[in-house]
């Protein structure tokens, strides 16, 4: 059967109003359409500005139980995608059973993944070089977040999605997932890389991503060992925000036409 629903899961640094033109996008092609924002992060994009402590205390076990219960309630199995840590979180939801197919949109890697180019150093560094930071909510400056979101943006479409979207991110959940690898056991974003039962994925790679690189995308795709499907597609001259950047349309159309084709 035919998903209905398309459940769209937003990354960090961003809240789900990053999703609303793909959201009225796919509403007008006949969907329903959820964009979930992460407990505490119902309130608008200023209010969490003003006061960003529900970005230090949410969790990513908190992050995946709240979207595991959103997707739970609907009827049917819907169509995932996500962006970023929303791409991890995808990874995870259809790992443990959740979602008809999944795409995951210039993902952050999932545990085992060690590649770290050094575009991804510099992007993050702003928020690791202080240790102190850990426990904090830290947000970028629009130059840190030029060069980390928006690369190939113009500058003045970059402040005004800077203005419109940015939020500090969790240091905490940055640091673990650096961690995660170093760490004994299973740790937040674990999944089991040979899951037959998983749903199809998808990764979109956009080819000048800083944050998440395409290198990342296809070593987090070559993890899979699987028969589940599992593709890569990458968009020369995208950057990490890409369902924000010019031609997205194009990119929102083919993806869920590949989902529509490969949901069981």
């Amino acid at each position: 059967m035919t998903p209905d629903t398309i459940v769209l899961v937003h990354g960090f640094w961003v809240t789900a109003r990053s999703w609303e033109h793909w959201k009225t996008h796919y509403e007008k092609q006949g969907y329903r359409v959820l964009a979930p924002n992460y407990p505490g992060f119902e309130v608008e994009v200023e209010a969490l500005n003003a006061d960003p402590s529900p970005i230090a205390d949410v969790t990513v076990p908190q992050i995946i139980a709240h979207l595991e219960a959103v997707v739970g309630e609907l009827d049917s199995p819907p169509i995932i995608i996500g962006h970023s840590a929303g791409g991890a979180f995808t990874q995870v939801l259809l790992d443990h059973g959740f979602g008809a197919v999944g795409v995951a949109i210039n993902s952050a890697p999932t545990e085992g993944v060690v590649v770290a180019p050094p575009s991804q150093l510099k992007s993050t560094f702003p928020i690791l070089r202080n240790p102190a930071n850990r426990h904090k909510a830290v947000g970028f400056t629009h130059e840190q977040w030029r060069y980390a979101f928006t690369n190939t943006f113009t500058e003045e479409e970059s402040r005004a999605l800077y203005e419109r979207y940015h939020i500090p991110g969790s240091a905490g959940i940055l640091w673990g997932s650096l961690l995660a690898n170093l760490q004994p056991g299973h740790q937040d974003v674990w999944v089991d890389y040979h899951n037959d039962d998983r749903a199809p994925l998808l990764f979109v790679s956009g080819g000048e991503d800083h944050l998440m690189p395409p290198s990342v995308q296809r070593s987090n795709a070559k993890h899979y060992k699987s028969a589940a499907v599992t593709e890569v597609r990458e968009y020369p001259g995208y950057a990490h925000l890409l369902p924000a950047q010019e031609g997205w349309e194009r990119i929102a159309d083919e993806v869920l036409a590949w989902a529509v084709a490969h949901a069981r």
